[in-house]
């Protein structure tokens, strides 16, 4: 059932719930800080008032129930939940999850057990930041508006999905599963395409917010929605896409023995494989245009059995061997937006909202009245002037003072309690929130 946008859907998204490390057993996990300062507590007692720069917390499964805290050694005692509070805008976990590479986030840390040996480890964040490090893990490129029309997509997708996973407790996993956040986002530009996205998502011809997959490479052309999955949607229609030519991944080959080939259709969809029709059928098929079957057997179900990159293939023999050779285009389901098909539009100059109708047949953006087009400029220029002075300074060695990040979240903080930005104002440290 598609969610009708309003004012009240965006507001609803304020903050969000990420489970971290979601396709990892986590056996423990040890917390440090890169920038600002949290407070730790037990359950609800505090344990720590002032965690910053040279202190680490340690949390693992504890021996019967519930969590066992220690912080730089010291041990707290067993208790329900660890949780970190950050206080300010600007601060920043780094978390180093026993066997499993370090990654770091802003916001909030909320840590339970799921047994004696799992722990589940819960983001709670800034929803505009979530979409960011979203970007960050989802799309690769240089230009902004890459950035921002994965966070028009991202932002669209997340709203219509908001209780995923409101049985376990949290909105959404940091897998594929919802959508890859596999850390914070590091880099001004993407900062700078997801502030410029602000307020925009998609909607179909009735104001509701659309479904929005997206996939590596379509090949040169994108998939129906009912080839792929079950429902037909107007504007998840199959477009020719040449703009997803000659990009990383839109070409694949791989080699499979004749009689492995011809065996699993036999065996598996119950095909007559000594059918002369049928053989030749198999070991010749091309598509010169998508197809959802061959003979009848889904390419879903090929694709997943055969562990291929797409759906969108032909078939040839070796003339040596009798390999059988699958010729393919593109990587992923095929449905929506090509992402290399986005970054190749935006290097071309097609603007941002004619790449989402491209891909997205008679949809269109909607802008929320609600976001402050002079708040989100004001961003987007404080952004900007980091990159240009980045791009000035290549090379240069910044303090943790210096990070982007704390510096575009004081002038928030500052924004924040005066209402009205005044750029020329004197900034004086006396008025960060933050401690250093």
């Amino acid at each position: 059932m598609l969610l009708l946008l309003s004012a009240a859907a965006m507001l609803h998204a304020e903050r969000v719930t990420v489970r971290l490390f979601s396709n990892n057993r986590i056996e423990a996990i040890y917390v440090s800080f890169d920038l600002g300062v949290y407070t730790l507590y037990g359950d609800s007692q505090l344990l720590e008032p002032d965690l910053g720069e040279g202190m680490t917390v340690e949390i693992k499964p504890a021996a019967g129930k519930g969590v066992a805290i220690a912080v730089n050694g010291y041990s707290y005692g067993t208790f329900d939940s660890a949780v970190l509070r950050a206080t300010d805008t600007a601060c920043i976990l780094c978390l180093n999850p026993k066997g499993v590479k370090q990654r770091t986030y802003e916001g909030d840390l909320i840590v339970t057990a799921f047994d004696r040996s799992n722990l589940r480890v819960i983001n709670d964040v800034d929803f505009e930041t979530y979409l960011a490090g979203v970007v960050q893990s989802e799309i690769y490129g240089k230009q902004s508006d890459i950035f921002r029309v994965q966070a028009i997509i991202s932002r669209t997708w997340a709203l219509r999905n908001m209780k995923k996973h409101r049985a376990d407790g949290y909105n959404f996993c940091d897998y594929v599963h919802c959508q890859a956040y596999q850390n914070r986002c590091v880099r001004p530009d993407i900062m700078l395409g997801t502030m410029q996205s602000s307020g925009e998502t998609i909607v179909d011809k009735d104001g509701n917010l659309i479904d929005t997959p997206f996939h590596s490479n379509s090949g040169g052309q994108t998939a129906n929605s009912e080839d792929v999955w079950r429902a037909a949607l107007p504007y998840l229609r199959s477009v020719k896409d040449t703009f997803s030519f000659r990009m990383r991944q839109s070409d694949w080959i791989k080699v499979v023995p004749r009689e492995k080939w011809l065996n699993y259709f036999a065996k598996t969809h119950k095909l007559n494989t000594q059918d002369a029709d049928v053989r030749n059928t198999l070991l010749s098929f091309t598509q010169t245009e998508r197809q959802a079957k061959i003979l009848g057997v889904q390419l879903t179900r090929v694709r997943t059995d055969f562990g291929l990159k797409s759906t969108f293939f032909s078939v040839t023999t070796d003339p040596k061997s009798g390999d059988v050779i699958l010729n393919g285009h593109g990587y992923g389901h095929g449905v929506g937006l090509s992402q290399e098909g986005t970054i190749r539009m935006v290097g071309l100059g097609i603007a941002y909202d004619s790449i989402i109708r491209h891909y997205y047949s008679g949809a269109s953006i909607h802008h929320d009245e609600n976001v402050s087009q002079r708040y989100v400029q004001n961003f987007v220029v404080e952004i900007s002037k980091i990159i240009e002075e980045d791009k000035a300074n290549p090379g240069k060695k910044k303090s943790k003072k210096d990070d982007w990040l704390g510096k575009l979240f004081r002038v928030r903080d500052r924004m924040d309690r005066e209402e009205e930005y005044d750029p020329d104002r004197e900034e004086k440290e006396g008025d960060w929130k933050v401690e250093w």
